[in-house]
């Protein structure tokens, strides 16, 4: 009998998260909750598995510390194996149109018939209810952004642009994992379970709140701003003579500085920029004279030379790295924000470490992605089925095993 033992470490040891997906939001919140010592059962579909897996690297880092079992949910014998999957775990995952597993029988009810203190957290783009039509639409992060508003808010004044990449779905993620381990907390405390509706829409709504206040409460809408701030000077992307800076300059002093260093202190402790002034308006009297006079002072500096300047005096400022600078910062690599492991074949991948970083019982890297099916017989194991029911199980097509 294949095994795969859970090794204990991390906040999470001891808890059972169990989830049906396929792709990015659901998989990412069980995949940090698998980094932080969360035993993961990774339900995947029967033929070709977790979308996922098409890609080259990234399921080597998304879908590790995970335990892969192949499983037709919605047969009837597959309704009793995810139902005894359930019976010892904390949290069950699903990601799908609106109320799919409700419609094929799988409710809420059901499932906390078999463990009352169930964690149950639905993920889709649209939530379980409300309008019919709406709700059984395919939701993708980049159709998602569009329903919310948030893509909107994104690009140039010209064209809206999609935050890249997949911010829908990876703040889905750690929506997930906050509420998931916001109502286990209260289901350990009451013995009582909780269902989640986890909209896509939803969250990116309330990410994207900011700016939508001034409009819900005034009316107020501002310009999509490109590469600078909606309605504030020196507060953007800059072109230097190598490179961007992105800077952010907000403050008494740190406006005083700025207007002295690129030609325009004349205007300090006028009327118009009184030696208070905590921010640079755009519609202020002098905003293009600033933009024009920062962007042509920018141009003959050196990136890297002015985020050492302004950093210095308080201003925000930071170079903006790809991934070749990235990688070799001597402080990304001190706090070893990358690191290496072995995936299944014993290849060496490089990838994001684990975050955040805790102190007295840190997330650990303990297996690699697992191959499709490679652990059904171990998890089926420990929920009482025996060797013969397992191979009856996989010959009904109930499930694959590795």
């Amino acid at each position: 009998m294949t095994t795969s033992p859970v090794p204990a470490f991390g906040v999470l040891e001891g808890t059972k998260v169990v989830y049906s997906a396929v792709e990015i939001a659901a998989p990412s919140a069980a995949a940090l909750m698998a980094e932080w010592g969360a035993d993961v059962v990774w339900i995947e579909n029967m033929r070709t598995g977790d979308s996922m897996r098409d890609t080259t690297y990234v399921k080597e880092m998304e879908r590790r510390n995970q335990r892969s079992i192949a499983l037709n949910p919605f047969s009837e014998d597959g309704r009793e194996v995810l139902l005894r999957l359930i019976a010892d775990a904390d949290i069950f995952i699903e990601s799908s149109k609106g109320p799919t597993y409700a419609r094929r029988g799988i409710t809420d009810e059901l499932l906390w018939e078999h463990n009352p203190k169930l964690v149950i957290v639905h993920v889709s783009g649209f939530g379980q209810d409300g309008d019919e039509e709406r709700i059984q639409r395919a939701a993708y992060d980049l159709t998602v952004q569009a329903y919310s508003g948030y893509l909107h808010q994104n690009g140039t004044p010209e064209q809206p642009m999609a935050a890249s990449p997949y911010v829908g779905d990876y703040f889905t993620s750690l929506m997930v994992v906050s509420s998931a381990l916001a109502a286990l907390r209260k289901a350990e405390r009451t013995g009582v379970g909780e269902s989640i509706d986890v909209a896509m829409y939803e969250v990116l709504l309330r990410v994207g709140a900011y700016y939508m206040m001034d409009y819900l409460n005034a009316g107020t809408t501002y310009p999509r701003a490109g590469a600078r701030h909606q309605n504030l000077c020196a507060i953007g992307q800059y072109r230097c003579r190598d490179g961007f800076l992105a800077l952010c300059c907000y403050g008494v002093k740190q406006n005083k500085y700025l207007l002295e260093r690129i030609g325009l202190g004349e205007l300090w402790g006028t009327p118009e920029y009184p030696q208070d002034t905590s921010a640079l308006w755009l519609d202020g009297p002098a905003a293009q004279r600033i933009e024009a006079a920062l962007d042509a002072f920018l141009l003959e500096q050196s990136a890297a030379d002015m985020e050492r300047e302004f950093s210095a005096v308080g201003i925000a400022a930071n170079k903006i790295l790809d991934f070749d600078a990235l990688t070799h910062e001597e402080h990304v690599q001190r706090r070893e924000a990358f690191v290496e492991w072995q995936n299944q074949a014993g290849e060496t991948v490089k990838g994001v470490g684990i975050f955040p970083k805790f102190q007295q019982t840190p997330g650990r890297i303990w297996r690699p992605m697992p191959d499709l099916g490679m652990d059904t017989d171990a998890v089926l194991a420990e929920a009482g089925y025996t060797p013969e029911q397992i191979a009856e199980l996989a010959d009904r097509g109930t499930v694959r095993r590795a």
